[in-house]
């Protein structure tokens, strides 16, 4: 950020004034070598580090609460509402107020807040360190997987037991003294199953517990309101003969109001799930892989989207067609396009169903947990009046 602030407020790293507003159509000057570099360099080094902090920072607040305690329990599904929360405000400010100053003030104040935003949060962060509840690392989560995949493909020859109780797995008392889940066995993927196959000696690379992971999200009806209201702008352009790259539409800013409130609604219920899955999925040993997930299909679906929009655009300019992805969106048909997302999401909300039915969840191994304290309460207390009543001298 400090780089950026950098690029937009020192003259010799920005390319000469075209002058100001919108009215500077015609500006040829453009940005030297030089200081596109310095510009793409601030902007990979924005991206490398969002990359690397948000899908650990959202796993290690979450490590803050015991799952084994009830009330932390029920404050961890409360902290992933706050997390998504201050993300949508932090959009909120600076898709309103920081583009209010940068286009009335200035861009180095419009950029400075943020970094200096970004300064306090880092040092308020070093600060609680002390504070923190730091969980060891159980390994590479690589490894970990490498490990089940050696195993099973040494014991390729070996039968899976019908029954999954034969399989190799870890006592529940093991899981409750280390703070991890024990997650139930699932049908899918058999060959995998071959690594968890009593065998000889027992080594990491030889014998693996049982484990597994997955999902995916959708929604539809943001595309088709954002179609339609495509469709109207372009009815009142034509109406109006407002055609032109740059001709003013009388057409009030209210009518994106709908696909907007319902992509807040839809960010608010879907996205807090989706975070709070991929983190309750994952293995204990792979939190924060599983929440590189959540941040990694949204990375994936901007390139992803990237591409679907300059395929469209291309294949609808073949055989002499216009297309409908011009430079020029009155003469465009953007309405056709988001019609196609439309459809491409109700495939998508279809895919999400059939996996959403055939998906697996890990156990809640609070209840295993809770009955295994009962019947380890109840044997103490067994032997104490075993005690009790040989002490006594009678017979139990």
């Amino acid at each position: 950020m400090c780089l950026l602030t950098l690029v937009v407020s020192v003259p010799a790293l920005r390319p000469p004034s075209c002058g100001h507003g919108y009215k500077a159509i015609n500006c040829n000057k453009r940005a030297s070598g030089f200081q596109k570099g310095i510009f793409y360099c601030a902007l990979y080094i924005i991206a490398v580090g969002t990359g690397g902090t948000k899908p650990n920072i959202s796993t290690m607040g979450a490590d803050q609460f015991d799952d084994f305690e009830p009330k932390e329990r029920v404050q961890k599904l409360s902290f992933f509402n706050w997390w998504m929360f201050s993300i949508f405000f932090g959009t909120l400010f600076s898709n309103t107020f920081l583009i209010y100053i940068q286009d009335n003030v200035g861009w180095s104040l419009g950029y400075g807040i943020p970094t200096i935003g970004l300064l306090v949060s880092v040092l308020v962060f070093l600060v609680g360190t002390p504070f923190y509840r730091h969980k060891l690392p159980l390994g590479s989560p690589f490894t970990r997987i490498f490990q089940v995949l050696v195993a099973a493909v040494r014991k390729w020859n070996m039968p899976v037991p019908t029954d999954p109780k034969e399989l190799h797995e870890l006592s529940l008392e093991e899981y409750s003294k280390s703070k991890q889940f024990r997650i139930d066995y699932t049908p899918s993927l058999r060959f995998l199953d071959k690594a968890a196959v009593k065998t000889g000696p027992n080594s990491a690379w030889k014998l693996c517990p049982v484990t597994q992971v997955e999902e995916t999200k959708q929604m539809i009806i943001v595309m088709i309101i954002a179609c339609f209201a495509e469709r109207k702008r372009l009815s009142v352009a034509r109406e109006h003969q407002k055609l032109g790259a740059y001709d003013s539409i009388p057409l009030s800013i209210f009518i994106l109001l709908p696909q907007f409130a319902l992509v807040g609604v839809a960010d608010a219920f879907v996205e807090v799930a989706k975070l709070e899955f991929f983190y309750d999925q994952a293995p204990e040993g792979m939190k924060s892989l599983g929440t590189s997930y959540f941040t990694s299909s949204i990375g994936i679906g901007h390139f992803l989207g990237s591409f679907i929009l300059t395929t469209v655009s291309d294949m609808t300019k073949r055989h002499g067609h216009r297309g409908w992805i011009l430079d020029n969106l009155n003469t465009s048909h953007l309405d056709y396009y988001f019609a196609f997302l439309a459809a491409l999401g109700f495939l998508n909300f279809l895919f999400f169903l059939a996996v959403a039915k055939l998906f697996v969840y890990n156990a809640d191994v609070k209840e295993s947990d809770t009955g295994l304290q009962e019947a380890t309460d109840a044997s103490q207390n067994k032997a104490s009046s075993k005690v009790e009543a040989l002490r006594a001298g009678t017979s139990y």
